[in-house]
């Protein structure tokens, strides 16, 4: 079924404008009939930031900006989703056009500008869900107006601890005016000081909720060694690395839209966000996971992804190009390698490519 989907959706959606093709494919996602989604291999359980996903690949935030389709998200197969950005406000986000594919480099930019429902709207989606079970997260950002922008996450924070698996601290997002300014060491400091303790108050009514850190594929090594150090001192549980990147690398065929601001996903990404992985996780030793996102479009990247130091893996862009049949060829590949490899879990690959990917030269 979802092979015939695809091969009716994928060509009917590129014919639209990009941003009315992702509606429409909300829209389509709604009418999925309800039901349970095929059950992963036992040997994808995979177990990080004290949660239990069925299988390591995830969708990104930026999809499911509103939290409209998690649970059919979730048929489609994916071991866990990330709905947002969300802001406090609602926000329009920048005037359109603002988002770009790049069909021969199977990439896409965007500037969408956090556009989104606000946390009122969001919030009595996730409610109305909670029951459901499987692991959503919430993605959080600030509003652009706002005199207090780490305030913005704390307040989230507060808000949806009830309703989130976990939650991601999104300060790397490149179309919101200053906001990667919050990465800088004593920003970064004083912003998960406050965040983990609204987490740390609102835990005894809410339960635990995860931490985790987006950073931006475009940080120094240097400016890496703060975030992790301030990352680890502050306990977080886990870092995803990265968000979408403001290079444009020297081998993008569509020149003409490689012009358009926004940040760069898909494909180009893959081996900035890999090495970036790596030199995480090098420096992280083992005090968190980490998930891995960046030009994933296949099993072969996601296995990169992984043994560069990846315990769970998102996706989005690739979607675009190769449909949601995607979700169940990564998996089937993965299973493939530990059948082939007579390993019994993913977790035994984790970073066993760390080491080497730091030393190669830096991507171009």
């Amino acid at each position: 079924m979802i092979r015939a989907f695809d091969a009716f959706t994928l060509p009917l959606l590129r014919r639209f404008d990009p941003e009315d093709a992702h509606r429409l494919a909300i829209r389509a996602l709604r009418l999925l009939p309800p039901g349970k989604p095929r059950p992963s291999d036992p040997r994808l359980a995979t177990r990080a930031f004290g949660l239990n996903f069925p299988n390591p690949v995830g969708l990104a935030a930026g999809f499911d900006k509103n939290a409209e389709v998690p649970d059919a998200l979730l048929r489609l197969g994916f071991g866990f989703v990330e709905i947002g950005s969300v802001t406090p406000k609602p926000q329009d986000g920048n005037p359109r056009p603002r988002l770009f594919r790049l069909g021969q480099d199977s990439g896409v930019i965007n500037r969408m500008g956090f556009n989104n429902e606000g946390a009122e709207a969001v919030l009595r989606r996730l409610a109305a869900r909670a029951s459901h079970g499987g692991i959503v997260g919430v993605n959080v950002g600030a509003n652009k107006d706002s005199p207090d922008r780490t305030a913005d996450y704390v307040r989230l924070i507060e808000l949806f601890a009830p309703v989130a698996s976990y939650f991601t601290v999104n300060i790397s997002s490149p179309n919101t005016p200053g906001l990667r300014n919050l990465q800088q060491a004593a920003a970064l400091d004083d912003l998960l000081a406050r965040v983990v303790d609204a987490r740390e108050r609102v835990r005894k009514n809410a339960g635990d909720s995860p931490l985790l850190l987006k950073i931006a594929p475009d940080l120094t090594l240097q400016e890496l060694d703060d975030v992790v150090h301030i990352a680890r001192s502050r306990r977080v549980d886990g870092m995803i690395v990265a968000n979408t990147t403001l290079s444009r690398p020297m081998s993008l065929r569509d020149q003409a839209k490689a012009k358009e601001q926004g940040g760069l996903s898909g494909r180009p990404l893959m081996r900035l966000s890999t090495r970036m992985v790596a030199e995480t996780y090098v420096r992280a030793e083992g005090a968190f996971p980490l998930i891995g996102v960046g030009g994933i479009d296949s099993g072969g990247a996601a296995l990169m992804k992984i043994r560069a130091g990846a315990t769970l893996i998102q996706l989005y862009s690739a979607l675009v190009f190769k449909g949601v049949g995607l979700i169940e060829d990564i998996k089937t590949d993965l299973v493939s390698t530990l059948r082939r490899t007579g390993r019994d879990s993913l977790a035994e690959i984790v970073g066993a490519d760390a080491a080497t990917i730091t030393a190669e030269p830096w991507p171009e």
